[in-house]
């Protein structure tokens, strides 16, 4: 299943470092926001991103396209210009990455609409290039599985001033983008939708996803919600983003999925 991963978006509410760069390339611990949620959704073997980008995009492409070289030790010829790469205790990702250009003023279901031609299975992910999680995506993906609606978004605990969800059992009756002071769960992103809800979006930069496309989808009973109690948090301002690397430094790092499994892989006794 492929993961669509929205990078375009200009970030003006962490303009102190998103100047210069995409808000996706903002970094936690010397790594931009996007690799940490890219890891994560590889620790359920999901390693098929399609990135929307728009907004300095070139800084995105150009990571990915000197991954390999960013993070290794490397020998370069300069007479011949063959490179030599020595690689470190650094996992090797098995990433599959397309980098798609829509638009530097296009919104999020602009964005994704057009993306659709790379999409090329039934059901697909998709999510913020600026928020973090625990979310257990296997149990996100078999639940929208098993309910056999269009679309399934993530509910999530957090503070009133994002989107609100009134919920009946786990299906979302409405989604509001301006929320009320009673908001519980708001949306947190990580969605599952099937494919055919790309017919629903329009290829037109001012088709926001998180207004007609899924206030719609929601008013005839095709929004499903996964409620998560768990960790979440985006990278909305520069307070975030301080909180996110100070998170990092004290070892507090619920999304870091990876190194719980790369321990507890350590930790497995041999089978010599």
């Amino acid at each position: 299943m492929q993961t669509v991963i929205l990078c375009g978006g200009r970030g003006t509410r962490l303009r102190e470092e998103t100047e210069f760069r995409p808000k996706p390339m903002v970094e936690i611990a010397g790594r931009p926001i996007l690799w940490h949620i890219m890891k994560y959704y590889a620790c359920f073997g999901y390693q098929d991103f399609i990135l929307a980008v728009g907004y300095r995009g070139d800084m995105i492409r150009d990571y990915f396209l000197n991954y390999k070289y960013r993070n290794n030790d490397f020998t370069i010829d300069l007479g011949t210009g063959d490179i030599r790469v020595h690689a470190r205790d650094l996992p090797d990702e098995a990433w599959r990455v397309t980098i798609v250009e829509t638009g530097q003023d296009a919104m999020t279901g602009c964005r994704l609409k057009r993306v659709a031609r790379y999409i090329d299975t039934d059901d697909f992910m998709m999510t913020y290039g600026d928020g973090l999680s625990d979310i257990p995506i296997d149990r996100l993906v078999a639940f929208h599985q098993q309910h056999g609606r269009l679309g399934t978004l993530s509910g999530v605990l957090a503070p009133s001033r994002f989107g609100e969800l009134t919920i009946d059992g786990s299906r979302v009756v409405a989604f509001s983008e301006k929320p009320r002071e009673t908001a519980r769960y708001v949306c947190g992103g990580f969605f599952v939708f099937k494919r055919a809800f790309l017919d629903l979006l329009e290829d037109d930069p001012a088709c926001v996803l998180e207004k007609a496309p899924l206030e719609d989808l929601a008013a005839s009973g095709e929004l499903m919600v996964y409620l998560h109690k768990g960790y979440w948090q985006s990278m909305d301002t520069y307070r975030d983003y301080l909180h996110l690397n100070q998170m990092w430094a004290d070892h507090d790092r619920p999304w870091a999925l990876w190194e719980q499994q790369k321990k507890q892989a350590g930790n497995e006794p041999s089978s010599a």
